[in-house]
């Protein structure tokens, strides 16, 4: 009997790349491979995650090619090695570029099939879905290598047409029937249980999904996409370009019909009716994905026409959803902006593997670089705010969106009109949509800049949407991470209106203060804000050896390792300074950003918010969310409201977010 579909996982080849990467450390010169009994010893051991080990599989042709260039002294263009490499480059790219478009919601958000977004758990579930590829690579070298090579591949040509027509006529002969009863067998007990149930497992398809699968349905996908090529060299009309056009039409049309999003005009199916039995569509395949009893063929309906399994809703409901039937409209945005090139690209239409999870500095962004700068400059030029990312809570749908703008340039006077420009179009937009809450985040709310978001409430007085700074929850995640036996802390930034409030709020608990400013006049305004007899628990300070003692810093400007030093031994560093202070000393100990965890019952969450775990979100953005479903009326904009905190907190904590 098989295994259970659990213990087939995708991702480490076990046997065969153990003994794999034995003959490339020991025996380079036997690594080529001699029959399919090689690739097929990959499907006796189960395949459990392991990074990216499964690459090491590919090191024979990589070292093949490596010999033939080091012999030719040049490229060896007509390497059937180098090719196989190519196309498994090809291939990817072709996966990924449809997962990149279908996750672009500025441009796609509104042609959505399956509406819901997808989480965590999907991301993981599929995180080796290209294991396929690297097992029809091996396969392929096994073929080529083989002692009955097919005829044709000595002396490879460029292009014949004539294998075009014979794999299109194999495909609609060979490779479409089969699938489809083969697909169907699958969906029958107990197949469906062992070795389909995995791929069935997800709720919303992705392009990635389509690789998703095991080694069997791997299997399968790979005789209905050779037969045919097989074929055309068996009648001596192979030919290179032949294989490229027929892999990459068919992972296209795979990837396309996986990613969600309705691409194909239900005009084009009413001015010719018999095309909707020739290609199928995104929301045919995603019918199938759901219900699981219908539209079983590979792109052809014809064949569930054929075999009495054609979903009668496949094409009104083409229909609806390319009319943007499941767009909604949000209740809560996030309104954010780009940090820096390289952050750039942690979005979720770029790489998912890297989205998913905290940001980091990864060496395999930096052949992007180029392309992340030059995009940048784009979205400076010709850009408005766009849709970056979604989650629902509670039935609620919360949307993400970018200010078209890098860090660095807030800080550029001449651009700070135009990124005011592009905050205040957002909140009118999201005012004229129905949003019920909008939420600056970092720099967006800036007090230089626009008041923290005064500007915006008092040129617009009748605002239905309630724009909020959500500072007032990071004062409180910041205020409620210090111990309650602290006796006097050391704040920077003292003035800002982070500094102020946590100033105020911790004299009033009988704390002392010591607020690091220059300018007395703002220290003093803020301690009349104190009642009388707190008044005396802030006190001025004007240089960091003032703090030597004091094993509590809350940090709100940059600190420099110069500056760190003061701090005695045993200090924590509580921190609400963007960016982040790096943490020079080891006898000392830093917290990270004010944030919150979201509530257990968020639902489409793949995507990490900037260095944030999964599931956690900075303080303001948590603070929008609190303000939304308390269905707050006022704005929170400009200077913090003390008496707010403990309220906002609380209201936190009743609504399931949790402190980190």
């Amino acid at each position: 009997m098989a295994p259970p579909l659990s213990s087939w996982p995708w991702a480490s080849l076990g046997i065969y790349k153990a003994r794999t990467e034995h003959l490339l450390f020991s025996h380079p010169h036997r690594l080529m491979f001699s029959s399919l009994t090689d690739i097929f010893v990959v499907l006796h051991d189960r395949w459990s995650t392991d990074g990216r080990a499964q690459y090491f599989l590919l090191g024979p042709l990589v070292w093949k090619v490596a010999q033939e260039w080091a012999e030719q002294g040049g490229a060896p263009l007509g390497s059937r090695w180098l090719h196989l490499l190519l196309l498994f480059s090809a291939r990817g790219l072709t996966y990924q570029f449809w997962f990149s478009y279908s996750n672009m919601l500025f441009l796609t958000r509104r042609r959505r099939v399956v509406p819901d977004g997808v989480d965590f758990r999907q991301v993981d579930h599929e995180w080796d879905w290209d294991n396929f590829l690297v097992l029809q690579t091996l396969i392929g070298a096994a073929l080529v290598n083989g002692p009955l090579p097919l005829p044709g591949l000595e002396d490879l040509r460029v292009w014949d047409p004539r294998g075009l027509g014979i794999a299109l006529l194999l495909h609609v002969g060979f490779s479409e029937p089969v699938f489809y009863w083969a697909h169907r067998a699958l969906h029958g007990t107990p197949l469906f249980g062992q070795y389909h149930a995995g791929h069935h497992s997800t709720a919303v398809t992705q392009p990635l999904t389509a690789g998703f699968g095991t080694p069997l349905e791997a299997l399968l996908l790979t005789l209905t996409m050779g037969v045919p090529l097989a074929g055309a060299f068996l009648m001596g009309a192979g030919s290179l370009g032949l294989v490229y056009v027929h892999l990459l039409t068919f992972d296209y049309l795979r990837s396309m019909g996986y990613s969600n999003v309705e691409v194909i005009s239900h005009r084009v199916f009413e001015a010719v009716p018999p095309l909707r039995y020739l290609i199928y569509t995104p929301t045919y395949l995603s019918l199938h994905h759901r219900e699981k009893d219908s539209n079983f063929c590979l792109f052809m309906p014809l064949f569930d026409l054929l075999g009495g399994t054609l979903n009668s809703k496949s094409w009104e409901l083409q229909k609806e959803i390319y009319k943007g039937k499941n767009d909604r409209v949000p209740e809560f945005v996030f309104l954010v902006h780009v940090v820096d090139i390289m952050s750039s690209m942690h979005v979720p239409f770029v790489l998912r593997s890297i989205s998913s999870v905290p940001f980091e500095n990864h060496l395999i962004l930096l052949p992007f670089w180029p392309v992340a700068l030059v995009y940048g400059m784009l979205m400076w030029c010709c850009s408005k705010t766009f849709l970056v990312s979604f989650y629902y809570l509670r039935g609620r749908l919360h949307q993400t969106w970018s200010v078209p703008r890098h860090g660095f340039q807030y800080f550029i006077p001449a651009a700070k009109a135009g990124i005011n420009r592009q905050i205040e179009l957002a909140i009118l937009r999201a005012d004229r949509m129905g949003v019920k809450v909008l939420s600056l985040a970092a720099l967006n709310k800036n007090e230089a800049l626009n008041g923290g978001g005064t500007l915006f409430v008092d040129k617009h007085p009748d605002l239905r949407v309630r724009v909020v700074h959500g500072n007032t929850l990071t004062a409180a995640v910041i205020l409620n991470e210090i111990p309650s036996n602290t006796k006097e802390v050391f704040l920077t930034g003292a003035t800002s209106k982070l500094g102020r409030a946590i100033a105020l709020y911790l004299c009033r608990k009988r704390i002392r203060v010591m607020m690091l400013t220059m300018s007395s006049e703002r220290f003093l305004k803020i301690q009349r804000e104190a009642p009388a007899e707190f008044q005396q628990y802030l006190v001025q300070v004007t240089k960091y050896q003032a703090a030597q003692n004091c094993k509590t810093w809350i940090v709100g400007k940059w600190l420099s390792p110069r500056e760190q030093r003061w701090a005695p031994p045993g200090t924590h560093f509580h921190q609400f300074a963007v960016p982040p202070i790096i943490g020079f000393r080891r006898d000392c100990t830093y917290g990270k950003l004010a944030a919150m965890r979201l509530p257990k019952d968020v639902q489409g969450l793949g995507s990490c918010e900037y260095t944030m775990e999964r599931g956690v979100v900075h303080a303001c953005h948590a603070g929008g969310v609190v303000h939304f479903l308390e269905g707050w009326e006022h704005h929170e904009v400009g200077a913090l409201d003390v008496d707010r905190i403990d309220v906002v907190w609380k209201a936190a904590l009743k609504h399931g977010l949790t402190p980190v």
